[in-house]
């Protein structure tokens, strides 16, 4: 029997083949979700950096991009999908995280949050995010785990598989683009799925095909906790 293949692969690109798998992890997060998701606290820790103009490379749909606005703090936002970018806020465009379009030294705040880990390379896109930033600005990036959710362990076909970007490899990658990074991992009860409706849901967005997520909500337990697992991963540049 050969070895099981586990080299780092990018995640899917899958929001403009199949939005609705985006928006299925969204309806799950927003469901049952016990707590805030990093955007912001990121967006709180580019405020109290008196950030004055931000940058969300991969924005989506602008979710820091608008809290960010509510804070006072000027934002552009890019991203390579034309369906995310359509529900985003006005200061977007569309683009590659390898090539930005922007001069060097523009941005005090760069953001590239659950998005890395799409790139065959990562740090092609964190070397431009380091390029566009001002000296003193602060970078920052966030992943899950590859051990995110192990009371799914038995379910989920990609559990323990090292992804190009989670945060088991993410300091390693950003630490050798910026000289100085901070991390700030989550570990802990964060998403509570009643019952098996919402655990079907819930693994649907994990890329379960239809079938698979009813035929393995009906093999765990609920009501049942997930616990959550991953970092931000902040840096900045040397003045």
């Amino acid at each position: 029997m050969p070895a099981a293949d586990h080299r780092p692969r990018p995640e899917p690109f899958d929001f403009d083949t199949d939005p609705d798998r985006f928006r299925t992890t969204s309806l799950a997060a927003k469901r049952f979700g016990l707590a805030e998701d990093v955007h912001v606290d990121v967006a709180d820790r580019f405020a109290k950096e008196q950030v004055d103009l931000a940058f969300d490379v991969g924005c989506g749909q602008g979710k820091l991009l608008r809290l960010l606005q509510n804070l006072g703090v000027p934002a552009v936002g890019l991203d390579a999908s034309p369906t995310m970018l359509k529900d985003a806020p006005a200061s977007r465009i569309i683009g590659d995280a390898r090539m930005l379009p922007f001069l060097e030294n523009t941005f005090g705040g760069v953001a590239a949050l659950y998005m890395l880990y799409h790139l065959e390379d990562p740090v092609q896109a964190v070397t431009e995010c380091r390029r566009v930033l001002t000296p003193g600005g602060m970078f920052a990036a966030c992943a899950p785990s590859r051990y995110d959710s192990p009371e799914l362990r038995s379910v989920l076909p990609s559990y323990g598989v090292p992804s190009t970007f989670d945060s088991e490899n993410a300091p390693e990658i950003i630490g050798s683009v910026f000289a100085e990074i901070e991390i700030d991992a989550w570990d802990g009860p964060y998403v509570h799925l009643p019952d098996r409706e919402a655990l079907a849901l819930y693994l649907r967005g994990r890329r379960l095909i239809p079938s698979d997520a009813e035929r393995a909500s009906n093999a765990i337990d609920t009501p049942l906790t997930l616990t959550k697992r991953g970092a931000i991963i902040y840096a900045r540049k040397s003045s």
